[in-house]
């Protein structure tokens, strides 16, 4: 057989003849439609030569460590270098002459170099040696969805197969939802093109959202269907919902305050969770792998914000008392868990709230027990930390230890990043019973903290506190400020298995843009308070340590889109833009 290799605009073609008589056989054409920063899209056409397949598989190998952070028309799963490429549910089916078109994007550093071979089925697709770099495309990335979705819609679930199946981690293998609401306000500021592909999750923080509001200060016209008819045409893999509208919500920051007074907790269940579940759980979805991020903020506030502590609240009492938070949060993971395709993760704070040994455990037993009322440990996914938050991911000049542990940042905490806390209280939440397999997610869209002020080494001079404070990442007055911090970057991108142990993905949960509440009082219908933690000129309470806020000026209510803040954090992002 001729084999014949062509380099054209970044890409490789390999062409491989038709056979004399029936048999396996491929052509692969392997295409850097474009490349920016330290990202790029590939595609990958695949020519069947030979005999008809009724499933494929394809498989090649990167040379310079490039590696998979979405991937479409195929499931993609990455080992090292090598990667696999599976068909979908309704791509398998390749006649002779027939054509699949699997596309991806991915980092690199340094070198981009192709793959040198492919195979399908396990038989070669012989080519000839790439040892030119692509060259070089537009510094910026793809303001669009970088294929065009199929046009018919998948029919079973696209990470492992027929119905019924579950995916280990619903981000593996897949493209996510890009919010076109969201993708919209963002091109709306200055390089908002360089992040607006990316998926982020679609919050559902009231009643009326759930149809869409198109008179609403912070959700627009878009509902829950819409949202899932969106992905469909995408030809996205999963869907991120947050669910976020308990009875008495938020009992701690007015800012984030809900609609439902403490014991609506019927009206949650028939009026919130029932419809949302009923739209999920429509046969239209089925291809699609829908997570929810079931109720941030709520449990681990019955552990530090109650009555014997000094940040006590007395609605977070009645909270406790009435048990509608967990009553809540239980009634959804079990009316969310019985649809085949939707997978669910509980909130679990982050390393400045929980981190400390008088919240670290009991939040794991309450987190634990409430998974437990609905029914099963299996009912849910896994767990997320840092919603919404700013806590660094990696603090890499600092260590924890009985030396740093004193100073007045870390303050006797044992993490001081979000990393350590999350791969440590997984391990606790598998020591009160939940499944060894769960998995960890981590909202990185707001904890980059990049630009002139980030640290490029550890500071070794002068008092403790002077050599902590000049060493760490995360540059906000304390810890316990979380309403827009002045002078946040973007974190990493959303990619699933970023390679720490136990860690499914790094998540945009937070849409960047989308303000935390406002900086002063502003007047809705959405039932969302005024927070003086939202107040720049606030000089602080005993959650912060009597500090000012750190927050920026000019902020609407929580949820509407902000674009004073959209701009810093692309500012300040890190790794950069």
């Amino acid at each position: 057989m001729a084999a014949v290799a062509a380099l054209g605009l970044g890409g490789l073609s390999v062409v491989q003849a038709l056979p004399a008589s029936a048999a396996a056989g491929c052509s692969v054409t392997y295409t850097v439609a474009s490349q920016w920063n330290n990202a790029f899209q590939g595609s990958i056409a695949v020519r069947n030569v030979g005999d008809a397949w009724t499933s494929w598989t394809l498989q090649f190998s990167f040379a310079n460590g490039q590696r998979v952070t979405q991937g479409w028309n195929g499931r993609f799963t990455q080992s090292g270098t090598a990667v696999t490429v599976a068909n979908e549910g309704w791509n398998g089916s390749v006649p002779n002459g027939g054509t699949v078109n699997p596309g991806f994007i991915a980092n690199w550093s340094g070198t981009n170099g192709a793959p040198t071979s492919f195979s399908v089925n396990g038989v070669a697709c012989t080519g000839v040696p790439v040892t030119t770099p692509p060259t070089t495309p537009p510094t910026t990335p793809p303001t669009t969805p970088p294929t065009t979705p199929p046009t018919t819609p998948p029919t079973s679930n696209p990470t492992t197969g027929p119905p019924g199946e579950r995916a280990d981690n619903p981000y593996a293998g897949g493209r996510g939802y890009v919010n076109p609401e969201w993708k919209a306000k963002v091109e709306g500021v200055s390089g908002g093109s360089r992040i607006s592909s990316n998926p982020t999750a679609v919050w559902i923080d009231r009643i009326a959202a759930i149809e869409g509001s198109p008179n609403s200060q912070s959700n627009g016209p878009m509902g829950v269907e819409d949202h899932l008819l969106e992905a469909v045409r995408q030809g996205a893999s999963y869907i991120q919902f947050v669910i976020y509208n308990l009875p008495g919500r938020d009992c701690s920051a007015l800012a984030s305050n809900g609609e439902l007074g403490p014991t609506e907790i019927d009206r949650y269940k028939t009026a919130y969770i029932d419809p949302i579940a009923a739209y999920q759980n429509d046969a239209r979805f089925r291809s699609l792998r829908i997570i929810n991020i079931v109720e941030i903020d709520s449990l681990p506030n019955l552990i530090t914000n109650v009555s014997g502590r000094p940040s006590a609240k007395p609605m977070c009492d009645t909270m406790k008392t009435n048990g509608n938070y967990v009553n809540g949060i239980a009634y959804a993971l079990q009316k969310f868990s019985a649809i085949p395709n939707v997978y669910n993760y509980i909130d679990v704070a982050h390393h400045g709230w929980v981190g400390w040994d008088d919240n670290f455990r009991p939040t794991a037993q309450l987190i634990v027990d409430t998974v437990r009322r609905s029914g099963s440990v299996n009912n849910v996914a896994g767990f997320i930390s840092n919603t919404s938050n700013y806590s660094a991911l990696v603090e890499p000049y600092i260590t924890v230890n009985d030396q740093t542990r004193p100073s007045k940042w870390i303050d006797w905490n044992r993490y001081n990043d979000e990393t350590s806390y999350v791969q440590a209280f997984r391990q606790e939440l598998i020591t009160q019973g939940m499944p060894s397999g769960i998995g960890m997610i981590i909202d990185t869209s707001r904890n980059g903290w990049g630009g002139s002020a980030r640290p490029t080494g550890p500071r070794t001079t002068g008092t403790l506190d002077e050599q902590i404070n000049g060493s760490r990442i995360d540059r906000r007055i304390h810890k316990g400020n979380w309403c827009n911090q002045s002078g946040a970057g973007l974190g990493e991108r959303p990619r699933a298995n970023p390679g720490p142990a136990g860690i499914d993905a790094y998540v945009w949960v937070k849409p960047p843009g989308e303000s935390d509440g406002s900086s002063t009082e502003i007047p809705n219908n959405e039932g969302k308070g005024f927070d003086r933690m939202c107040d720049p000129t606030y000089e602080g309470n005993d959650l912060n340590g009597h500090n000012m806020s750190g927050a920026l000026a000019g902020a609407p209510i929580s949820g509407a889109f902000f674009p004073a803040q959209v701009t810093q954090l692309m500012q300040n992002a890190y790794p950069p833009l």
